[in-house]
C-alpha cells in the first residue's frame, strides 16, 4: 500500500474505534459497565460521565454496582441514570448504586437491533466521506504535480480497497452484535 494513504489509516481506523464503542453501550440484557460509564451526572458544578466519579462493578450478569467516591453524589448519579432514558433504575443500597438489567422482551431486542443499525449506517457514512476527503486530496496533489497521473488512478484503486475493508469490518461488527442482541 501507498504510503500517503498509509498515513490515512487512522482516520478510518477512528470510525471503527467510534463503532465499537457506541456498539458496546447498547444494551444486550447482559450487564455491562458500557451502560452506563458515559451517562452525563452533575458534579462538583460541571457535567462529568460517571466512569470519572465512581468505580463500575459487574458482580453477576444481571447487575451493575456503582461505588461513587463521593458518597454525597450518589443521588446526582441516580437522578443522571433516571435521565439518561435507558430504560435502567438504579436502587441506592448504603452507600452504593444497583441497577438490575431487566429480561429484554422480543420488542425491546427489535427495537436495540435497528438503533444498532443506524449506528453502523452512520459509520458507513462516515467511512465513505473519509474517501471522499481523501480522493479529493489526491486529486489536488496529482494538480500540484506531487503525483503522476497514474499514481492517482493506482492510489484510487487501493483508497477503494482500503474503503471496502473497512466497510467489511463494519459490516461485522453489526452482524456480531445483532447476534448478541438477538440471542436469547
Amino acid at each position: 500500500m501507498h504510503a500517503y494513504l498509509n498515513s490515512k489509516k487512522p482516520e478510518f481506523q477512528i470510525t471503527i474505534e467510534h463503532l465499537q464503542k457506541d456498539l458496546g453501550s447498547l444494551r444486550t440484557g447482559r450487564a455491562t459497565p458500557a451502560l452506563v460509564e458515559d451517562i452525563k451526572v452533575n458534579a462538583y458544578g460541571s457535567v462529568m460521565e460517571i466512569r470519572g466519579l465512581a468505580s463500575l462493578n459487574v458482580p453477576d450478569s444481571k447487575t451493575v454496582v456503582i461505588d461513587p467516591w463521593d458518597k454525597s453524589l450518589i443521588q446526582n448519579i441516580e437522578k443522571g441514570i433516571r435521565d439518561a432514558g435507558i430504560g435502567l433504575s438504579p436502587v441506592v443500597d448504603g452507600s452504593v448504586l444497583r441497577i438490575m438489567v431487566p429480561q429484554m422482551t422480543e420488542e425491546n431486542r427489535k427495537q436495540i437491533v435497528k438503533i444498532m443499525k443506524e449506528k453502523i449506517e452512520e459509520a458507513r457514512i462516515r467511512t465513505r466521506g473519509i474517501r471522499e476527503e481523501i480522493r479529493e486530496e489526491i486529486m489536488k496533489k496529482e494538480k500540484e504535480k506531487e503525483f503522476s497521473e497514474d499514481e492517482k488512478f493506482k492510489l484510487f484503486d487501493e483508497l477503494e480497497k482500503l474503503t471496502k475493508d473497512y466497510n467489511e469490518q463494519i459490516t461485522q461488527m453489526g452482524e456480531n452484535k445483532e447476534e448478541e442482541i438477538m440471542s436469547v
